[in-house]
Protein backbone atom coordinates (compact mmCIF):
# COMPACT_ATOMS: atom_id res chain seq x y z
CA UNK A 1 0.00 0.00 0.00
CA UNK A 2 1.27 3.40 -0.90
CA UNK A 3 0.24 6.64 0.04
CA UNK A 4 0.16 9.40 -2.65
CA UNK A 5 0.90 12.64 -0.02
CA UNK A 6 1.71 15.97 -1.94
CA UNK A 7 5.20 17.26 -1.84
CA UNK A 8 5.51 20.79 -2.14
CA UNK A 9 8.39 23.13 -1.94
CA UNK A 10 8.83 26.33 -0.69
CA UNK A 11 11.41 27.43 -3.29
CA UNK A 12 8.91 26.89 -6.22
CA UNK A 13 6.61 29.73 -7.72
CA UNK A 14 3.32 29.78 -6.38
CA UNK A 15 4.13 27.90 -3.10
CA UNK A 16 1.87 30.37 -1.04
CA UNK A 17 -0.73 29.92 -3.39
CA UNK A 18 -0.65 25.91 -2.67
CA UNK A 19 -0.87 26.10 0.87
CA UNK A 20 -3.56 28.66 0.76
CA UNK A 21 -5.59 25.43 -1.09
CA UNK A 22 -3.54 22.88 1.40
CA UNK A 23 -5.46 25.40 4.01
CA UNK A 24 -8.73 25.57 2.92
CA UNK A 25 -11.67 24.27 4.83
CA UNK A 26 -15.02 23.84 3.54
CA UNK A 27 -16.57 24.26 6.92
CA UNK A 28 -20.04 24.70 4.61
CA UNK A 29 -23.05 25.28 7.00
CA UNK A 30 -25.13 22.61 6.23
CA UNK A 31 -28.79 24.63 6.07
CA UNK A 32 -30.84 21.62 6.91
CA UNK A 33 -28.57 20.81 10.06
CA UNK A 34 -29.10 24.21 11.37
CA UNK A 35 -33.18 24.64 10.59
CA UNK A 36 -33.34 21.46 12.37
CA UNK A 37 -31.18 23.07 15.37
CA UNK A 38 -32.85 26.04 15.01
CA UNK A 39 -36.35 24.36 15.36
CA UNK A 40 -35.10 22.07 18.75
CA UNK A 41 -33.84 24.76 20.60
CA UNK A 42 -37.30 26.73 19.75
CA UNK A 43 -39.02 24.19 20.74
CA UNK A 44 -37.04 23.22 24.43
CA UNK A 45 -37.06 27.08 24.93
CA UNK A 46 -40.92 27.37 25.08
CA UNK A 47 -41.56 23.55 26.40
CA UNK A 48 -38.49 22.63 28.65
CA UNK A 49 -38.57 19.12 29.93
CA UNK A 50 -41.36 17.72 27.74
CA UNK A 51 -39.36 18.81 24.52
CA UNK A 52 -36.42 17.19 25.73
CA UNK A 53 -37.98 14.10 26.60
CA UNK A 54 -39.81 13.93 23.31
CA UNK A 55 -36.44 13.98 21.46
CA UNK A 56 -34.60 11.72 23.51
CA UNK A 57 -37.37 9.39 22.88
CA UNK A 58 -37.14 9.93 19.25
CA UNK A 59 -33.09 10.16 18.53
CA UNK A 60 -31.62 7.94 21.26
CA UNK A 61 -34.73 5.63 21.84
CA UNK A 62 -35.11 6.02 25.26
CA UNK A 63 -38.38 6.90 26.91
CA UNK A 64 -38.90 8.45 30.07
CA UNK A 65 -41.89 9.93 31.43
CA UNK A 66 -39.68 12.06 33.92
CA UNK A 67 -36.11 14.04 33.77
CA UNK A 68 -35.66 12.09 36.66
CA UNK A 69 -35.34 9.38 34.95
CA UNK A 70 -32.50 10.23 32.78
CA UNK A 71 -30.26 11.53 35.71
CA UNK A 72 -27.34 9.33 36.67
CA UNK A 73 -27.62 8.19 40.03
CA UNK A 74 -24.05 8.67 41.91
CA UNK A 75 -23.63 5.81 42.96
CA UNK A 76 -23.11 4.46 39.28
CA UNK A 77 -20.62 6.99 38.68
CA UNK A 78 -18.63 5.18 41.94
CA UNK A 79 -19.58 1.89 40.40
CA UNK A 80 -18.12 2.59 37.35
CA UNK A 81 -14.63 3.83 38.71
CA UNK A 82 -14.74 0.57 41.04
CA UNK A 83 -15.54 -1.93 38.32
CA UNK A 84 -12.50 -0.80 35.70
CA UNK A 85 -9.57 -3.39 35.81
CA UNK A 86 -6.35 -1.55 37.29
CA UNK A 87 -4.84 -0.63 34.35
CA UNK A 88 -7.45 1.52 33.37
CA UNK A 89 -8.30 2.89 36.65
CA UNK A 90 -4.58 3.87 37.64
CA UNK A 91 -4.42 5.08 33.77
CA UNK A 92 -7.28 7.41 33.74
CA UNK A 93 -6.55 8.49 37.93
CA UNK A 94 -3.03 9.18 36.95
CA UNK A 95 -3.87 11.43 33.60
CA UNK A 96 -6.64 13.15 36.03
CA UNK A 97 -3.66 14.27 38.19
CA UNK A 98 -1.37 15.44 35.87
CA UNK A 99 -4.06 17.93 34.41
CA UNK A 100 -5.37 18.96 37.55
CA UNK A 101 -1.75 19.88 38.75
CA UNK A 102 -1.11 21.43 35.35
CA UNK A 103 -4.41 23.41 35.47
CA UNK A 104 -3.88 24.56 39.06
CA UNK A 105 -0.97 27.02 37.99
CA UNK A 106 -3.65 28.67 35.94
CA UNK A 107 -5.76 29.87 38.33
CA UNK A 108 -6.21 33.94 38.55
CA UNK A 109 -6.71 35.77 41.76
CA UNK A 110 -8.01 38.62 42.96
CA UNK A 111 -5.85 41.73 43.29
CA UNK A 112 -6.09 45.28 44.34
CA UNK A 113 -3.44 48.73 44.37
CA UNK A 114 -4.10 51.55 46.11
CA UNK A 115 -2.82 55.05 45.21
CA UNK A 116 -1.29 57.86 46.47
CA UNK A 117 -4.20 59.80 47.47
CA UNK A 118 -6.26 56.59 48.34
CA UNK A 119 -8.40 55.81 45.54
CA UNK A 120 -8.07 51.91 45.04
CA UNK A 121 -8.31 49.93 41.95
CA UNK A 122 -8.32 45.96 41.51
CA UNK A 123 -9.72 43.17 39.76
CA UNK A 124 -11.98 40.42 41.15
CA UNK A 125 -11.55 37.22 40.16
CA UNK A 126 -15.11 34.66 40.39
CA UNK A 127 -15.57 31.61 39.48
CA UNK A 128 -18.73 30.53 36.68
CA UNK A 129 -21.96 29.53 39.06
CA UNK A 130 -22.46 26.19 36.71
CA UNK A 131 -20.94 24.93 33.45
CA UNK A 132 -22.11 22.69 31.17
CA UNK A 133 -19.99 19.78 29.48
CA UNK A 134 -21.01 17.75 26.15
CA UNK A 135 -19.81 14.57 26.39
CA UNK A 136 -20.44 12.38 22.98
CA UNK A 137 -22.12 8.97 23.23
CA UNK A 138 -23.11 6.11 21.50
CA UNK A 139 -20.41 4.37 20.41
CA UNK A 140 -18.08 6.76 20.75
CA UNK A 141 -15.91 6.95 24.15
CA UNK A 142 -13.91 9.86 25.42
CA UNK A 143 -13.21 9.86 28.65
CA UNK A 144 -9.72 11.93 28.07
CA UNK A 145 -11.73 14.36 26.47
CA UNK A 146 -13.83 14.99 29.34
CA UNK A 147 -10.97 15.09 31.92
CA UNK A 148 -9.66 17.93 29.89
CA UNK A 149 -13.13 19.74 30.08
CA UNK A 150 -14.14 18.94 33.66
CA UNK A 151 -10.92 19.47 35.85
CA UNK A 152 -10.07 23.38 35.08
CA UNK A 153 -14.19 23.89 35.51
CA UNK A 154 -13.28 21.95 39.42
CA UNK A 155 -10.67 24.31 39.29
CA UNK A 156 -11.63 27.06 38.27
CA UNK A 157 -13.96 26.47 41.49
CA UNK A 158 -17.44 26.02 38.94
CA UNK A 159 -19.94 25.79 41.78
CA UNK A 160 -21.82 23.25 39.42
CA UNK A 161 -20.50 20.99 36.46
CA UNK A 162 -23.74 19.46 34.97
CA UNK A 163 -22.83 16.85 31.98
CA UNK A 164 -24.95 15.61 28.82
CA UNK A 165 -24.22 12.32 27.24
CA UNK A 166 -26.74 10.79 24.29
CA UNK A 167 -27.34 6.92 25.74
CA UNK A 168 -28.62 5.37 22.51
CA UNK A 169 -30.69 2.65 24.24
CA UNK A 170 -29.95 3.47 27.42
CA UNK A 171 -26.63 2.66 27.95
CA UNK A 172 -23.37 4.91 28.54
CA UNK A 173 -20.03 3.69 28.64
CA UNK A 174 -18.58 2.89 31.89
CA UNK A 175 -15.60 3.96 31.37
CA UNK A 176 -16.72 7.54 31.02
CA UNK A 177 -18.61 6.98 34.05
CA UNK A 178 -15.70 6.34 35.37
CA UNK A 179 -13.97 9.55 34.03
CA UNK A 180 -16.85 11.71 35.56
CA UNK A 181 -16.28 10.47 39.07
CA UNK A 182 -12.66 11.34 38.89
CA UNK A 183 -13.04 14.34 37.28
CA UNK A 184 -15.79 15.73 40.21
CA UNK A 185 -18.15 15.58 37.97
CA UNK A 186 -21.74 16.97 40.06
CA UNK A 187 -24.83 16.01 37.91
CA UNK A 188 -25.35 13.81 34.81
CA UNK A 189 -28.14 13.74 32.30
CA UNK A 190 -28.08 10.93 29.76
CA UNK A 191 -29.40 13.37 27.29
CA UNK A 192 -27.75 14.53 23.91
CA UNK A 193 -27.70 16.27 20.86
CA UNK A 194 -29.18 19.98 19.98
CA UNK A 195 -31.65 19.48 22.51
CA UNK A 196 -29.21 18.99 25.68
CA UNK A 197 -27.30 21.96 24.46
CA UNK A 198 -30.99 24.21 24.45
CA UNK A 199 -31.78 22.32 28.12
CA UNK A 200 -28.49 23.57 29.17
CA UNK A 201 -28.38 27.47 27.77
CA UNK A 202 -32.37 27.57 28.48
CA UNK A 203 -32.80 26.01 31.54
CA UNK A 204 -36.34 23.68 31.64
CA UNK A 205 -38.44 22.75 34.59
CA UNK A 206 -35.46 20.15 35.79
CA UNK A 207 -31.93 21.53 34.40
CA UNK A 208 -31.57 25.12 35.56
CA UNK A 209 -29.41 27.19 33.15
CA UNK A 210 -25.68 27.27 32.91
CA UNK A 211 -23.42 30.14 32.27
CA UNK A 212 -20.83 28.17 29.71
CA UNK A 213 -21.10 25.24 27.70
CA UNK A 214 -17.71 23.01 26.80
CA UNK A 215 -17.55 19.78 24.66
CA UNK A 216 -17.36 18.47 21.42
CA UNK A 217 -20.32 16.84 19.42
CA UNK A 218 -21.62 16.37 16.35
CA UNK A 219 -23.10 18.55 13.45
CA UNK A 220 -26.54 19.43 15.48
CA UNK A 221 -24.37 19.97 18.82
CA UNK A 222 -22.20 22.28 17.08
CA UNK A 223 -24.71 24.46 15.12
CA UNK A 224 -26.44 24.61 18.39
CA UNK A 225 -23.82 26.10 20.27
CA UNK A 226 -23.57 28.60 17.55
CA UNK A 227 -27.26 29.53 18.30
CA UNK A 228 -27.29 29.58 22.01
CA UNK A 229 -24.23 31.71 22.04
CA UNK A 230 -24.66 35.04 23.88
CA UNK A 231 -27.22 33.66 25.91
CA UNK A 232 -24.36 31.76 27.22
CA UNK A 233 -20.84 31.75 26.61
CA UNK A 234 -19.29 28.71 24.26
CA UNK A 235 -15.92 26.78 24.53
CA UNK A 236 -15.17 27.00 20.55
CA UNK A 237 -16.46 25.63 17.68
CA UNK A 238 -13.90 22.62 16.39
CA UNK A 239 -12.76 22.00 12.88
CA UNK A 240 -10.85 19.56 11.84
CA UNK A 241 -7.51 17.89 13.56
CA UNK A 242 -4.24 19.03 12.39
CA UNK A 243 -0.80 18.26 13.08
CA UNK A 244 2.29 20.26 11.89
CA UNK A 245 5.49 18.85 12.53
CA UNK A 246 9.15 20.52 12.09
CA UNK A 247 12.11 18.17 11.65
CA UNK A 248 15.50 18.60 10.94
CA UNK A 249 16.44 14.67 10.57
CA UNK A 250 17.45 13.75 13.37
CA UNK A 251 14.27 11.32 14.74
CA UNK A 252 13.50 8.29 12.92
CA UNK A 253 11.44 8.77 9.92
CA UNK A 254 9.10 5.99 11.43
CA UNK A 255 8.15 8.30 14.54
CA UNK A 256 7.63 10.88 12.24
CA UNK A 257 5.36 8.76 9.99
CA UNK A 258 3.42 7.59 13.21
CA UNK A 259 2.88 11.18 15.10
CA UNK A 260 1.66 12.38 11.28
CA UNK A 261 -0.87 9.30 11.30
CA UNK A 262 -1.96 10.01 14.93
CA UNK A 263 -3.70 12.90 13.70
CA UNK A 264 -4.96 11.50 10.16
CA UNK A 265 -6.78 8.71 11.86
CA UNK A 266 -8.98 11.24 13.25
CA UNK A 267 -11.17 10.98 10.53
CA UNK A 268 -10.66 11.80 6.33
CA UNK A 269 -11.11 16.05 6.70
CA UNK A 270 -7.98 15.84 9.66
CA UNK A 271 -4.47 17.83 8.45
CA UNK A 272 -0.91 16.66 8.97
CA UNK A 273 1.75 18.30 7.64
CA UNK A 274 5.41 17.80 7.61
CA UNK A 275 8.26 20.89 7.02
CA UNK A 276 11.88 20.16 6.74
CA UNK A 277 14.82 21.46 4.84
CA UNK A 278 16.24 17.75 3.91
CA UNK A 279 14.70 15.77 1.09
CA UNK A 280 16.32 12.84 1.80
CA UNK A 281 14.94 12.73 5.02
CA UNK A 282 11.26 13.77 3.62
CA UNK A 283 11.21 10.54 1.54
CA UNK A 284 12.49 8.22 4.35
CA UNK A 285 9.24 9.99 5.99
CA UNK A 286 7.30 8.74 3.47
CA UNK A 287 8.51 5.63 2.94
CA UNK A 288 8.15 4.79 6.38
CA UNK A 289 4.82 5.99 5.80
CA UNK A 290 3.82 3.71 3.52
CA UNK A 291 5.85 0.80 5.35
CA UNK A 292 3.83 1.65 8.58
CA UNK A 293 0.24 2.18 6.63
CA UNK A 294 -1.01 -1.91 6.25
CA UNK A 295 -0.50 -1.94 9.87
CA UNK A 296 -3.01 0.18 11.09
CA UNK A 297 -6.74 -0.57 12.01
CA UNK A 298 -8.09 2.65 10.56
CA UNK A 299 -6.11 2.88 7.45
CA UNK A 300 -8.77 3.91 5.17
CA UNK A 301 -9.37 7.18 6.92
CA UNK A 302 -5.32 7.85 7.30
CA UNK A 303 -4.94 7.29 3.69
CA UNK A 304 -8.16 9.80 2.74
CA UNK A 305 -6.92 12.36 5.37
CA UNK A 306 -2.81 11.78 4.27
CA UNK A 307 -3.85 11.69 0.32
CA UNK A 308 -6.41 14.73 0.81
CA UNK A 309 -5.04 17.42 2.96
CA UNK A 310 -1.67 16.31 4.19
CA UNK A 311 1.52 17.07 2.45
CA UNK A 312 5.68 17.12 2.85
CA UNK A 313 6.97 20.11 2.14
CA UNK A 314 10.72 21.29 1.93
CA UNK A 315 11.96 24.70 3.15
CA UNK A 316 15.13 26.54 2.67
CA UNK A 317 16.01 26.22 6.30
CA UNK A 318 14.27 25.68 9.56
CA UNK A 319 13.83 29.32 10.60
CA UNK A 320 11.78 29.42 7.04
CA UNK A 321 9.60 26.24 8.33
CA UNK A 322 9.26 28.15 11.37
CA UNK A 323 7.84 31.36 8.99
CA UNK A 324 5.45 29.06 7.54
CA UNK A 325 4.40 27.31 10.99
CA UNK A 326 3.46 30.64 12.09
CA UNK A 327 1.48 31.16 8.31
CA UNK A 328 -0.54 27.95 9.21
CA UNK A 329 -1.05 28.31 13.13
CA UNK A 330 -1.72 24.82 13.78
CA UNK A 331 -3.68 23.00 16.41
CA UNK A 332 -0.73 20.85 17.27
CA UNK A 333 2.65 21.43 16.60
CA UNK A 334 6.04 19.38 16.79
CA UNK A 335 9.48 20.57 17.04
CA UNK A 336 11.14 17.28 15.85
CA UNK A 337 14.39 18.90 15.97
CA UNK A 338 18.29 18.60 17.78
CA UNK A 339 17.78 22.16 19.64
CA UNK A 340 13.71 22.94 20.15
CA UNK A 341 14.64 25.63 22.34
CA UNK A 342 16.62 27.45 20.01
CA UNK A 343 13.18 27.62 17.43
CA UNK A 344 10.41 28.12 20.13
CA UNK A 345 11.21 31.68 20.49
CA UNK A 346 10.53 31.97 16.61
CA UNK A 347 6.67 30.31 17.53
CA UNK A 348 4.07 32.64 17.83
CA UNK A 349 0.97 30.88 16.54
CA UNK A 350 -0.08 27.34 17.81
CA UNK A 351 -1.85 25.68 19.64
CA UNK A 352 0.23 23.40 21.73
CA UNK A 353 3.95 22.77 21.34
CA UNK A 354 5.61 19.56 21.82
CA UNK A 355 9.16 20.20 22.28
CA UNK A 356 11.63 17.40 20.81
CA UNK A 357 11.38 14.41 19.88
CA UNK A 358 10.49 12.37 22.49
CA UNK A 359 6.84 14.94 23.27
CA UNK A 360 4.63 13.40 20.51
CA UNK A 361 1.55 14.55 20.54
CA UNK A 362 -0.03 11.56 21.64
CA UNK A 363 1.30 12.42 25.46
CA UNK A 364 -0.80 15.91 25.15
CA UNK A 365 -3.85 14.09 24.24
CA UNK A 366 -4.28 12.20 27.05
CA UNK A 367 -1.66 12.41 30.26
CA UNK A 368 1.21 15.34 29.85
CA UNK A 369 -1.30 17.52 32.07
CA UNK A 370 -1.80 20.40 29.06
CA UNK A 371 -5.82 20.78 27.78
CA UNK A 372 -5.75 19.03 24.82
CA UNK A 373 -8.98 21.46 23.84
CA UNK A 374 -7.13 23.69 21.35
CA UNK A 375 -7.65 26.12 18.85
CA UNK A 376 -8.26 24.96 14.69
CA UNK A 377 -8.19 26.27 11.48
CA UNK A 378 -5.67 29.01 11.72
CA UNK A 379 -7.88 30.42 14.98
CA UNK A 380 -4.62 29.43 17.21
CA UNK A 381 -3.53 33.06 15.80
CA UNK A 382 -5.69 34.64 18.44
CA UNK A 383 -7.79 32.31 20.23
CA UNK A 384 -5.92 29.85 23.37
CA UNK A 385 -6.21 26.33 24.62
CA UNK A 386 -8.97 25.62 26.95
CA UNK A 387 -8.10 26.53 30.76
CA UNK A 388 -9.41 27.37 33.73
CA UNK A 389 -9.82 30.81 32.87
CA UNK A 390 -12.36 30.11 30.98
CA UNK A 391 -14.38 29.27 33.73
CA UNK A 392 -13.11 32.34 35.63
CA UNK A 393 -14.66 36.19 35.05
CA UNK A 394 -13.49 38.79 36.17
CA UNK A 395 -14.91 42.21 37.33
CA UNK A 396 -13.16 45.59 37.76
CA UNK A 397 -13.26 47.17 41.23
CA UNK A 398 -12.76 51.45 42.18
CA UNK A 399 -13.02 52.51 44.96
CA UNK A 400 -12.23 56.62 44.38
CA UNK A 401 -11.08 58.92 47.50
CA UNK A 402 -12.39 62.03 48.13
CA UNK A 403 -9.12 63.21 46.51
CA UNK A 404 -9.46 61.06 44.12
CA UNK A 405 -12.66 61.97 43.06
CA UNK A 406 -12.13 65.78 42.43
CA UNK A 407 -8.75 64.45 40.25
CA UNK A 408 -10.53 62.05 38.14
CA UNK A 409 -13.79 64.07 37.99
CA UNK A 410 -11.89 67.16 36.36
CA UNK A 411 -10.37 64.61 33.34
CA UNK A 412 -14.03 62.75 33.34
CA UNK A 413 -15.85 65.74 32.99
CA UNK A 414 -13.72 67.32 29.77
CA UNK A 415 -13.87 64.15 28.30
CA UNK A 416 -17.86 63.52 28.60
CA UNK A 417 -17.96 67.36 27.37
CA UNK A 418 -16.02 66.26 24.43
CA UNK A 419 -18.55 63.36 23.73
CA UNK A 420 -21.39 65.64 24.41
CA UNK A 421 -22.90 63.61 27.39
CA UNK A 422 -23.43 66.25 29.74
CA UNK A 423 -24.71 64.23 32.84
CA UNK A 424 -22.06 62.13 32.64
CA UNK A 425 -19.51 65.31 32.90
CA UNK A 426 -22.06 66.79 35.86
CA UNK A 427 -21.98 63.43 37.47
CA UNK A 428 -18.25 63.51 37.59
CA UNK A 429 -17.99 67.62 38.57
CA UNK A 430 -20.57 66.55 41.52
CA UNK A 431 -17.53 64.91 43.24
CA UNK A 432 -14.98 67.93 42.56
Amino acid sequence: MSLGIRRLDTATPGFAGELRTLLAYADAVDEGVERAAHAILGDVRARGDDAVLEYTARFDGVRAATMAELRVPEHRMAAALAGLPAPERAALETAAARIRTYHERQLSTSWRVTEPDGTELGQKVTPLDRAGLYVPGGKAAYPSSLLMNAIPAKVAGVGELVMVSPAPGGQINPLVLAAAAVAGVDVIYTIGGAQAVGALAYGTQTIRQVDKIVGPGNAYVAAAKRRVFGAVGIDMIAGPSEILIIADGCADPAWMAMDLFSQAEHDEIAQAILLCPDQEYIEKVAAAADRLLPDLPRRDIVTASMNGRGALIRTRDLAEACDVANDIAPEHLELAVSDPEALLPRIRHAGAIFMGVHSSEALGDYCAGPNHVLPTSRTARFSSPLGVYDFQKRSSVIKASPAGAAHLGRIAAVLAEGEGLQAHARSARYRT
